[in-house]
């Protein structure tokens, strides 16, 4: 396995109707050029005078097993679990109820279609999100895989619009966001009036657009909810991290990029993320950062350990985003201080630090004028444009 991605030129797959067109390639096959690996050799054993000519299958994607973690979800499971069957790529759809108090389970059975295609899973002990979602993956025998979160559903004709070339380790497509007390139903060409964009993610790219920049739009790709491939997992020895309940889905896909894995990003969007007030993505502990940070200096280490081989820009662009998860994590330390023992205690760990000290003095400033919230919004949203994919 290369030490970092293999560069591979994908711009004819970016709108595979222009393809057949312009480039006169069918839709059962396309040829790529795969370049050489880090290493100097050559991926493909037979390559000569320095690339290798691979055939590259275009086939629907199918076989895809569902994964839907439940905490207390009685009033949209049965949702979630219909969306996942109603989808004919679909063979296994997985709820594991992680100890629900509530009527989750029974909801989720109700919801069974009779295709023998749904398992509800239960946990004895609250493992959070990552542990559920291992759970069901370990239970799985599905080639591909994908989370839905619960309080989330798909949209009809979702994994339609996507096609196994037989390389990617994740391919993921745009989230719309809808509030609980909004629409749930959507138009059909959400995000395909110009024609949907593809292309393929790259670690640096993925890592800049989880980051606050000022006066730029972050558009935070840790969100998606990619379809991944099983045995793509298997090689690069990657599972969700069951320590984190923060942040789980970004170490991941950070992870598998850094990995050598491929990742196709398209702005068709198949995916609805309903946005609660109390939802459990929005009420994390200040343990719950610490976790985070922990597990993006364990990939940093990782980057770094592979010098010279992994680029330079890569380690620098995941570094300055650890630096902000440090400025959170340190500015929620200080106020859990400043609440329990006052405003002197809180000051301590900052004495030596003065960068860290004016990080924190930033954010809680940011957040007294209201500056860090998010305003309301009215109606859908797309996680991302066309042109922001483009630009990534």
């Amino acid at each position: 396995m290369p030490r970092f991605p293999i560069p591979i030129d994908r711009k004819s797959l970016k709108n595979r109707a222009f393809g057949e067109k312009l480039l006169g390639f069918s839709r059962e096959t396309t040829y790529l050029w795969r370049c050489r690996s880090d290493s100097g050799k050559m991926a493909s054993s037979g390559a000569r005078n320095g690339l290798a000519k691979e055939t590259i299958s275009l086939d629907a994607l199918r076989n895809v097993a569902v994964i839907i973690p439940a905490y207390n979800s009685e009033r949209s499971i049965d949702r979630a679990v219909r969306s996942a069957l109603d989808q004919p790529e679909v063979s296994e759809v997985f709820v594991v109820d992680d100890c629900s108090r509530d009527e989750t389970v029974a909801r989720a059975l109700a919801s069974d279609d009779g295709s023998n295609r749904l398992q509800v899973l239960e946990n004895r002990v609250n493992t959070g999100p990552a542990g559920a979602r291992n759970r069901a993956i370990a239970q799985s025998k599905a080639d591909f895989v994908t989370p839905l979160d619960a309080d989330d559903f798909f949209l009809p004709g979702r994994f339609g619009a996507m096609t196994d070339d037989g390389e990617w380790a994740f391919f993921a497509d745009n989230i719309v966001f809808t509030r609980s007390d909004g629409a749930l139903s959507f138009p059909t060409d959400l995000s395909d009036a110009g024609g949907a964009v593809t292309r393929q993610l790259t670690f640096d790219a993925f890592v800049k657009a989880n980051m606050s920049q000022q006066g730029k739009h972050r558009t935070e790709l840790g969100f998606l909810k990619p379809v991944m491939r099983r045995s793509a997992l298997d090689a690069m020895d990657l599972r969700y991290d069951e320590r984190m309940r923060l942040g789980e889905d970004f170490i991941l896909y950070a992870t598998g990029l850094a990995r050598g894995g491929s990742f196709q990003l398209t702005s068709h969007c198949g995916y609805a993320a309903v946005e609660r007030p109390n939802s459990l993505s929005g009420q994390h502990r200040t343990g719950d950062l610490a976790e985070l940070v922990m597990a993006e200096r364990t990939l940093l280490k990782e980057l770094e350990a592979r010098t010279p081989s992994a680029p330079p820009a890569s380690i620098a662009v995941l570094r300055r985003h650890l630096v902000q998860n440090e400025g959170k994590h340190a500015t929620r330390k200080f106020l859990d201080e400043k609440r329990e023992r006052g405003i002197l205690s809180a000051f301590g760990p900052l004495a030596g630090n003065p960068k860290m000290l004016l990080h924190v003095a930033a954010e809680i400033a940011h957040g007294k004028l209201g500056m860090s919230a998010s305003p309301p919004r009215e109606g859908l949203r797309l996680l991302f444009s066309p042109d922001q994919l483009e630009s990534l």
